[in-house]
């Protein structure tokens, strides 16, 4: 149980769009509930991010809706059944982040070969239906982020996550808590955002999420935002955001004192 059942089945989000609640992955002990995100593309194509357990019943929904032709592994946590989908979908093109294919070897798992996700363009299949950027500042955590403009949705995976401690286990909570990962405070986890050496870069990679406008925001680990998609960003990433203004202040401030 995860909290998210019924899993394995196509959840509607809005016209286009699905989600798909997945099992728990454990990793040292905790459980991670899993989600991914379908998205159909104008040509019917279907584009599935961060794919999560595919058995026969779900494979099923997906056919009756479209071909499955993007398979996306947006960071180089998320590849776990890559490999499930990709015999599913022999035709299917695989699309990966920086860094996926060398950690999945290193855990001993072979994944297909891949094409790269750009840094900051969409790639063509989807190109002005989906924005896309890989967020910069850190030299292991290189999460692709996507937005889907028919429906103003921010597709993320660990960039926030938001567990509801009431989901979990009694004891996993205290890791939670302690690690500020809760919902409703969901937000960046302390061993990713350490690895942001250059805030500066990070920040204006945010800036430009924050400026899409997002109506919801959907997260791969605990409760996504269906509401009010730009405020829980801004509240998520306050002290990177705080930062770049307070800086840019303090810019005009000299620029005006030099005059």
């Amino acid at each position: 149980m995860t909290g998210y059942e019924p899993l394995n089945t196509l959840k509607p989000v809005v016209e286009g769009l699905w989600l798909i609640d997945g099992p728990a992955i454990k990793s040292y002990g905790f459980p991670f509930s899993t989600r991914a995100t379908v998205v159909q593309l104008e040509n019917g194509d279907l584009w599935v991010h961060s794919p999560t357990q595919l058995t026969e019943a779900l494979r099923l929904e997906l056919d009756a809706i479209g071909p499955v032709r993007h398979l996306i592994s947006p960071n180089q946590i998320h590849y776990a059944h890559i490999v499930d989908w990709q015999a599913a979908y022999p035709d299917a093109t695989y699309w990966a982040a920086p860094g996926v294919a060398e950690r999945a070897a290193k855990h001993g798992m072979a994944l297909p070969d891949g094409q790269p996700l750009q840094w900051d363009r969409s790639e063509d299949p989807w190109q002005g239906q989906l924005r896309q950027l890989i967020i910069r500042g850190s030299k292991w955590h290189r999460e692709a982020v996507f937005f889907h403009d028919a429906s103003c949705t921010l597709i993320l995976t660990d960039l926030i996550e938001a567990f509801e401690t009431a989901k979990l286990p009694t004891y996993c909570r205290p890791f939670v808590w302690l690690n500020g990962i809760d919902d409703p405070n969901g937000k960046m986890p302390p061993v990713i955002r350490r690895t942001f050496k250059d805030k500066a870069a990070m920040g204006e990679d945010l800036e430009t999420m924050v400026e899409w406008g997002a109506r919801r925001v959907i997260i791969a680990h605990g409760r996504w935002y269906e509401n009010n998609g730009t405020a829980e960003l801004e509240r998520a990433f306050k002290k990177v955001l705080n930062a770049r203004q307070w800086d840019r202040a303090v810019d005009e401030i000299k620029a005006r004192d030099q005059q």
